[in-house]
């Protein structure tokens, strides 16, 4: 969740594909450095949906869907697809998100757990994300009202009626892709043969999930700029707020603790990176983007999920704490689901830890490796 701002601040540690590291300090002088991130054959596409018709009755005449891909389609005997692997990012996002080092190194290499030799992967830009269709296109705040339940149907439409795949070997997500990954094991249980969500819970964004994305929200809107959403420049000072709640939310205190251990690199290093935030982001889209988990409420329908499901959350996650017995209680439901916490070390990385994919790629494997023949 929040993959944008979880990001910059992972580039203390890996920088984004193609970018250099943050020009050196007193502190970053002391971090070792990365080596520079690796170039993947990527290939890029959009498709439009005419008049998609969104949960809330509001329908929009195009719904553009951006999407980015590695490998190649793989037909069986019988001509079917069946190789593809759809990867789903978080909130604020996109699916070049996961072109990062510290995932793409680690899973789509020869031998790797998605040596993209023998998967087709694809990682599409959400409504509202990236390069899909968003209010800042144009309609502002008059941009249909999506939800969880609408983006889960736009990728359907991009899988099943636009490439042409009636199975998937593996959906993956993270925070809100794992949140998506859910709902798709419920609304269509039998098009993936394999699903591995990545940090989020199985209920409703409640309780003080909800209280800060609310407050983020506000924060925005309490900015005499944003207008009504109709602002001549970006709510800078609403923004600020926005981003200085995404940054404690993905926060990650044993390896913030280790890598900036004195007070003025501290106080640095946030300022740095909620500033470098600011310029990217746009204030309805960011409002969109963190208020469409408003229904989602997977709970009464767990027992639905039939395919085999490995689910992934880690110990020092803010959004999602550890002392939450959802997981236990929800796994009991599922037919064929295994649960793990990742442990807390200063390797750790907070909520983004489903980002760095050292931490849980023996689990994929693992059920990549159960779910070999069609018929699992």
């Amino acid at each position: 969740m929040f993959s944008l701002l979880l990001m910059l601040a992972a580039q203390a540690a890996a920088p984004a594909q193609g970018a250099s590291p943050p020009a050196p300090t007193p502190l970053a002088a002391a971090v070792p450095q990365p080596p520079a991130a690796r170039r993947w054959p990527t290939r890029e596409a959009d498709v439009t949906i005419p008049a998609f018709r969104f949960a809330s009755g509001e329908t929009l005449a195009q719904l553009r869907l951006h999407y980015t891909m590695l490998g190649q389609p793989h037909r069986n005997a019988k001509g079917e697809i069946d190789n593809a692997v759809m990867v789903l990012h978080g909130t604020g996002g996109s699916g070049q998100q996961f072109l990062v080092p510290q995932f793409a190194d680690e899973l789509y290499g020869p031998g790797q757990p998605l040596d993209i030799s023998r998967y087709w992967i694809i990682l599409p830009d959400g409504i509202g994300h990236g390069r899909s269709s968003k209010p800042s296109d144009g309609l502002r705040m008059k941009f249909p009202r999506y939800d969880y339940a609408d983006m889960v149907e736009a990728q359907y439409r991009l899988l099943h009626d636009v490439l042409g795949i009636r199975r998937m070997r593996l959906i993956m997500g993270t925070s809100m892709g794992c949140m998506h990954g859910l709902m798709w094991g419920e609304t269509h249980p039998d098009f993936a043969r394999a699903l591995m969500p990545l940090a989020c819970e199985p209920v409703p964004i409640a309780g003080l999930n909800r209280m800060w994305r609310q407050l983020l929200i506000d924060g925005i809107k309490a900015d005499p700029a944003w207008a009504g959403g109709n602002y001549v420049v970006q709510p800078l000072q609403g923004l600020r707020t926005a981003q200085t709640a995404l940054f404690i939310a993905g926060a990650a205190p044993l390896n913030l603790q280790a890598l900036y251990p004195t007070r003025d690199a501290a106080a640095a290093f946030a300022q740095e990176r909620v500033a470098k935030a600011l310029p990217l982001i746009d204030a309805n889209d960011l409002i969109y983007q963190v208020d469409a988990s408003r229904s989602y409420d997977p709970s009464a329908k767990l027992g639905a999920i039939t395919a085999p499901l490995v689910w992934i959350n880690s110990a020092d996650d803010f959004i999602n704490p550890r002392n939450l017995d959802y997981p236990a209680q929800a796994v009991r439901q599922m037919k064929n689901a295994r649960f793990r916490l990742i442990p807390e070390t200063a390797d750790t990385h907070g909520h983004g830890t489903h980002t760095w994919a050292i931490n849980w790629k023996a689990d994929l494997a693992d059920l990549l490796e159960r779910t070999t023949t069609p018929a699992q």
